[in-house]
Order: structure tokens, then C-alpha cells, then sequence
């Protein structure tokens, strides 16, 4: 990977100390308790709940096939308008070769009220041989507000093309309020002589579940994969939400279809079945349920007619879901480290153009991004002490490279007293170091997840660990990055990267999983996203509150997914209603 240089010479001996504290102006100091009581004014990103929470499902039609031999492989991907630029919020699945796509990926999303919240929904043609977006044709978006959605219920348009030109393609955006029940359910669903579809093979089939609403229409909740050449299927386990599944009712009407999947997209109908959760309930206790797979067709033609196979719940579970304040109530605490990039092409810190310049009036970048995002986190750590690290350059006494040593130079605790610790710490370390290089972030996160590790063994929600990582340049050591995040994303364990400076940022967008999924050089998939990337430079004239709400927003989801998929509880359940409504 380049290394992108903003300042060429190499610095080889100790730098000029800067001015002492005491012999500067008090306007720096003013300036640094801006920054704290703005980011302390940020908190709110933690606690305050949102006004609901909403779920949001998408149907689009009249897509134009590739050419006259193939059909497009539509996703839809949303993003959510922040300081102007477009963040990715979540993505559906694939569906191949099909032109009228319904997907069963549903977004969850926090509706605010008092904000005007901006969405994008971007229709991609996805590459079969890959799923990131480089490759894919762009086939239109829609841009508009949640609470347009929300109002209208279902919102219908058609997708605007490059150049805001109108397409042929339309997309339909259906929104839910999720009701009070955050719980989910896990089925396991599996099936035995189905009919046979294929002349010279056997069928692929593919299950679909459809709630029956109110007004009676039919509401798509899940489609499991498609199992190649097999009449008895075991389908993957799979979740969904109480809310989506049933709206909360238990004896609400489920319609079930099995599918023959075809590589034209004009699946042969196998058979359907109807159900109820309150049926479904039934495998909970180690038994099975089942449903004779019923074509109507067949039905009435064929005298002898039983069924077209049998489908098997061989499980159901319902998973408790616990919110992030459940577990920061039941003395969960967040462990905050901090690592500090001290690569020479930070700039020589006695020159004012140096990003690790210490100006006598303000703060520099690196100084800004560490408070913002540091106040917010020491709330939530009891003893306010930090790890902080520095890497990429010589330190003495030898003067030897190193990518995760002690700012405060002391190996054996190297955490500082608070955030103002660690703002003096970095300020004493300076002039002791040689700037140098390369730019490895690796073993910073390796010392992390060590630590995380450990404090995964204990099989409780105690500590659950934050790497901020400032960086002035595109990492070189991307492979064993990613081997190590992807190591990390099995840990109690969020990375959080801020790029200071004007280099080219782009690289670091795919350890943020904005390009599908972030994989180790060896294939092997995040388990869960726990990188959130952002450029200092969007947020240079923004308040530090919002650097803060933006690199800090998804964390509470990261906390609440790691100890739910571990099904790990809250140590101590609060007085508070821990399926009530809550928004990071």
C-alpha cells in the first residue's frame, strides 16, 4: 500500500521542546475547556432515547435487464446524510437475476422527530463473482426524508439516474413502527420430499415467510438461501424480530412458500403452508412442528394428492434483546485507549505546519479529535484512566522504531489520569521522540484485543474496550490490519480511525465495511462491523459535539450486538424497562 507523505523529511534527532505551559497564553487553555464542556454537551448520543424506532422495507420494479442474455442482480443500499456527507447505514441482500425485487432485508432506523433526517436509497446491479460496490452498475437512487416516509406510510417513486435524469425503475419504501416488544425470534426451519421441479436434477428450494397484516395484504418477513439439488433441505437458522414476524401477535396469520429457485429468476412454485407463532412455539422446548406443503393446484387435479413435501420448525427460541443503557446500568464499563500517529509525515512539530504543531492559542487537530471523542468516553469508565500509545517512531533510550509504545514511557502502565492526562502526556512525549515510520496500526490493535480477550473469557458484560487510532496517512500494513480486525470483531472491542490532515483517505474506507464486507487477506469475514472511519477535515469547522455524535454513533449498537450474540446479559437489570425504546 502507498504511503502518502504529506511533509518528505525524515527528522533525526530529539526534537526542541515547546514552549513551557506556564509561559503561554491562557487562550489555549480556554480554547481546550470549549472543547470540553462542547463534548461533554454531546452526551446526549448516548442517552437520549430517540422518538421511535423504525423499520423500513423496500420493493423495486420495471429494473432493465443487462443485455438480452441476463438479468440484473439488484441491492439496494441506504445512506444517511451526515455534515453533508453520505454515510452508509446498512444494505440489503442480493437477489439474482430478477428485474421486480422484493427484498426481505429489513433497515432499522431512529426517527427524530425535531430532525430532518436525509436518506439515499442506491439501487446497484451487483457483479455475481463480487459483491462490493467498484464493480457494480449504478441503476438509480432515491433521495428523501424519513419523516416523508413516515407519513406517507409507503412512499413510491422513481429512480433518479446519473444526472438526475429520470428512470424506468421505480422503488417502493414501506415504513413500520417497531412497537414496545424489541425481542427476537431464532427458527430453524428444514423440509422432506419436496416435489421434484427439475428434469435432470433434483429441486433448489427456498422458503418464504409472509405476515398477513391488517388490511390483509401480504408483508414479506424472511427468505432463507436457496439449498442447490435437494429435496430434504436444512436451511440455515435465521432471526427476526417479534415485531416484523407477528407484530406482536402471536395468532397473527403466517403464510409459508416453498420455491424452486431458477438461475432465470422464474422459480417454480413447490407448495405453501399457513401457520402461526403461537404454532411455532412449539419447537421451543426441544420438539418439532410440522406442516404438510400444499399446492393448491395439484389439490384439486390429482384424486390421491397428499402434499408436495413437509416443512420442519426443528426450533424456536426467543432471544431477549437488552438495550445499551442495560448494560452500562448493570456496571458494564467502557474502556477507552487512545494510539497516536508519530510518523514523520506528521510534519516536524517545531514548524507551525506540522499537524503535532503545539500553537500557543489553540489546539491542534490531533489535540481536538482526542478530547472530543475521550470526553465522551471517560463518563463511562469509573476509574477515568487511559491507556495511551504512540506509534511509528524512534523513542528512546535507543532510539529504535516502535508501533505500540507507552506515551507516558512507562511500559508497565502506560495509562494516563484522565483525558487532560493524556493531553499531557502526548505534550511531554513530543519533544523526547524521532518522528519516523512506517504507519502500522496492527499491533496497536493486537495489544487491544489481548486485553479484550481476556475480558472475553469472563463470560460477563464488564468491560467492553474503544481503540481510537488518530493518523495522519493510508496505513502500509493493511493485510495485517485487516487480519487483525477481523480477529478483533469476535472481541468486546469497537476501532475508531480519524484521519488529521488533507491525505488521500480512500484506502481507509474498506476497513469501515463500506465496500461490502471487510475479509483477512485469507477470505475470512468480519463477524461484526466494529471500524468506523471518519476524516477530521469534514468536521473542521463543525463543532467537536458533532465529531464526537458521528466517530461515537454506532457504538452503542456495537456494545448491544456483541453481548446479545454472545447471549450475554446485563449483570444487573436496572429499574428501567429493558425492552423500552432506545436510540444511540
Amino acid at each position: 500500500m502507498r504511503r502518502v507523505c504529506l511533509f518528505s523529511p525524515c527528522l533525526t534527532g530529539p526534537l526542541l521542546p515547546p514552549p513551557p505551559l506556564s509561559s503561554r497564553s491562557t487562550s489555549i487553555t480556554e480554547e481546550m475547556s470549549n472543547i470540553y464542556e462542547s463534548a461533554a454537551n454531546s452526551l446526549g448520543i448516548f442517552s437520549s432515547p430517540c422518538l421511535t424506532k423504525v423499520e423500513l422495507r423496500v420493493v423495486c420494479k420495471g429494473i432493465s435487464d443487462r443485455d438480452a442474455l441476463s438479468k440484473p442482480d439488484p441491492c439496494v443500499v441506504l445512506k444517511m446524510q451526515s455534515h453533508g456527507q453520505w454515510l452508509e447505514v446498512d444494505r440489503t441482500e442480493v437477489i439474482r437475476s430478477c428485474i421486480s425485487p422484493t427484498f426481505s432485508k429489513v433497515f432499522t432506523v431512529d426517527f427524530y422527530f425535531e430532525e430532518m433526517q436525509r436518506l439515499r436509497f442506491e439501487l446497484h446491479d451487483i457483479s455475481s463473482s463480487h459483491n462490493g460496490l467498484k464493480e457494480a452498475d449504478f441503476l438509480g437512487a432515491l433521495e428523501c426524508t424519513l419523516g416523508q416516509i413516515v407519513s406517507q406510510r409507503k412512499l413510491s417513486k422513481c429512480l433518479l439516474k446519473q444526472g438526475s435524469t429520470v428512470g424506468k425503475a421505480s422503488i417502493t419504501v414501506t415504513a413500520e413502527e417497531l412497537s414496545g416488544n424489541d425481542d427476537y425470534v431464532e427458527l430453524s426451519f428444514s423440509a422432506r420430499k419436496l416435489d421434484d421441479k427439475d428434469f435432470f436434477s433434483k429441486s433448489d428450494p427456498f422458503l418464504e415467510i409472509f405476515r398477513t397484516n391488517d388490511d390483509a395484504t401480504q408483508q414479506l418477513v424472511h427468505r432463507t438461501e436457496t439449498v442447490m439439488n435437494n429435496l430434504n433441505p436444512v436451511w440455515k437458522t435465521f432471526k427476526v424480530s417479534l415485531n416484523s414476524l407477528c407484530s406482536g401477535d402471536h395468532e397473527r396469520k403466517l403464510k409459508c412458500m416453498v420455491w424452486d429457485w431458477d438461475s432465470n429468476g422464474k422459480h417454480d412454485f413447490i407448495g405453501e403452508y399457513q401457520a402461526t407463532f403461537k404454532e411455532m412455539r412449539g419447537a421451543m422446548d426441544g420438539r418439532q412442528v410440522q406442516w404438510e406443503c400444499i399446492n393448491p393446484k395439484y389439490k384439486i387435479k390429482k384424486k390421491n394428492y397428499k402434499n408436495s413435501g413437509i416443512v420442519i420448525l426443528n426450533q424456536c427460541k426467543i432471544i431477549k434483546m437488552h438495550s445499551f443503557l442495560d448494560y452500562i446500568m448493570g456496571g458494564c464499563q467502557i474502556q477507552f485507549t487512545v494510539a497516536i500517529d508519530f510518523t514523520a509525515s506528521n510534519g516536524d512539530p517545531r514548524n507551525s505546519c506540522s499537524l503535532h504543531y503545539i500553537h500557543p492559542y489553540q489546539p491542534n487537530e490531533y489535540l481536538k479529535a482526542l478530547v472530543a471523542v475521550g470526553e465522551i468516553c471517560q463518563d463511562y469508565d469509573s476509574d477515568k484512566m487511559f491507556p495511551a500509545f504512540g506509534f511509528g517512531a524512534r523513542i528512546p533510550p535507543e532510539f529504535k522504531v516502535s508501533h505500540d509504545f507507552a506515551v507516558n514511557f512507562n511500559e508497565d502502565n502506560p495509562e494516563c489520569a484522565g483525558i487532560q492526562g493524556v493531553v499531557e502526556a502526548y505534550q511531554t512525549c513530543l519533544p523526547k521522540i524521532q518522528l519516523y515510520g512506517p504507519t502500522n496500526i496492527a499491533p496497536i490493535i493486537q495489544k487491544v484485543a489481548s486485553s479484550a480477550s481476556e475480558e472475553m473469557h469472563t463470560k460477563e458484560a464488564m468491560q467492553y474496550f474503544i481503540l481510537l487510532i488518530l493518523t495522519d496517512g493510508v496505513i502500509t500494513d493493511m493485510a495485517d490490519t485487516r487480519e487483525a480486525i477481523v480477529h478483533a470483531s469476535h472481541l468486546p472491542m469497537s476501532v475508531i480511525i480519524v484521519g488529521v490532515g488533507n491525505a488521500d483517505f480512500s484506502d481507509m474506507q474498506m476497513l469501515d465495511g463500506d465496500d461490502g464486507i471487510l475479509r483477512s487477506p485469507k477470505g475470512e469475514p468480519v463477524l461484526r462491523d466494529i471500524v468506523q472511519f471518519v476524516p477530521f477535515r469534514n468536521f473542521k469547522h463543525a463543532t467537536p459535539a458533532s465529531l464526537a455524535k458521528s466517530v461515537l454513533a454506532e457504538v452503542p449498537n456495537q456494545v448491544v450486538d456483541y453481548y446479545n450474540s454472545k447471549g450475554i446479559k446485563p449483570k444487573e437489570l436496572s429499574d428501567y424497562e429493558s425492552s423500552r425504546t432506545f436510540g444511540p
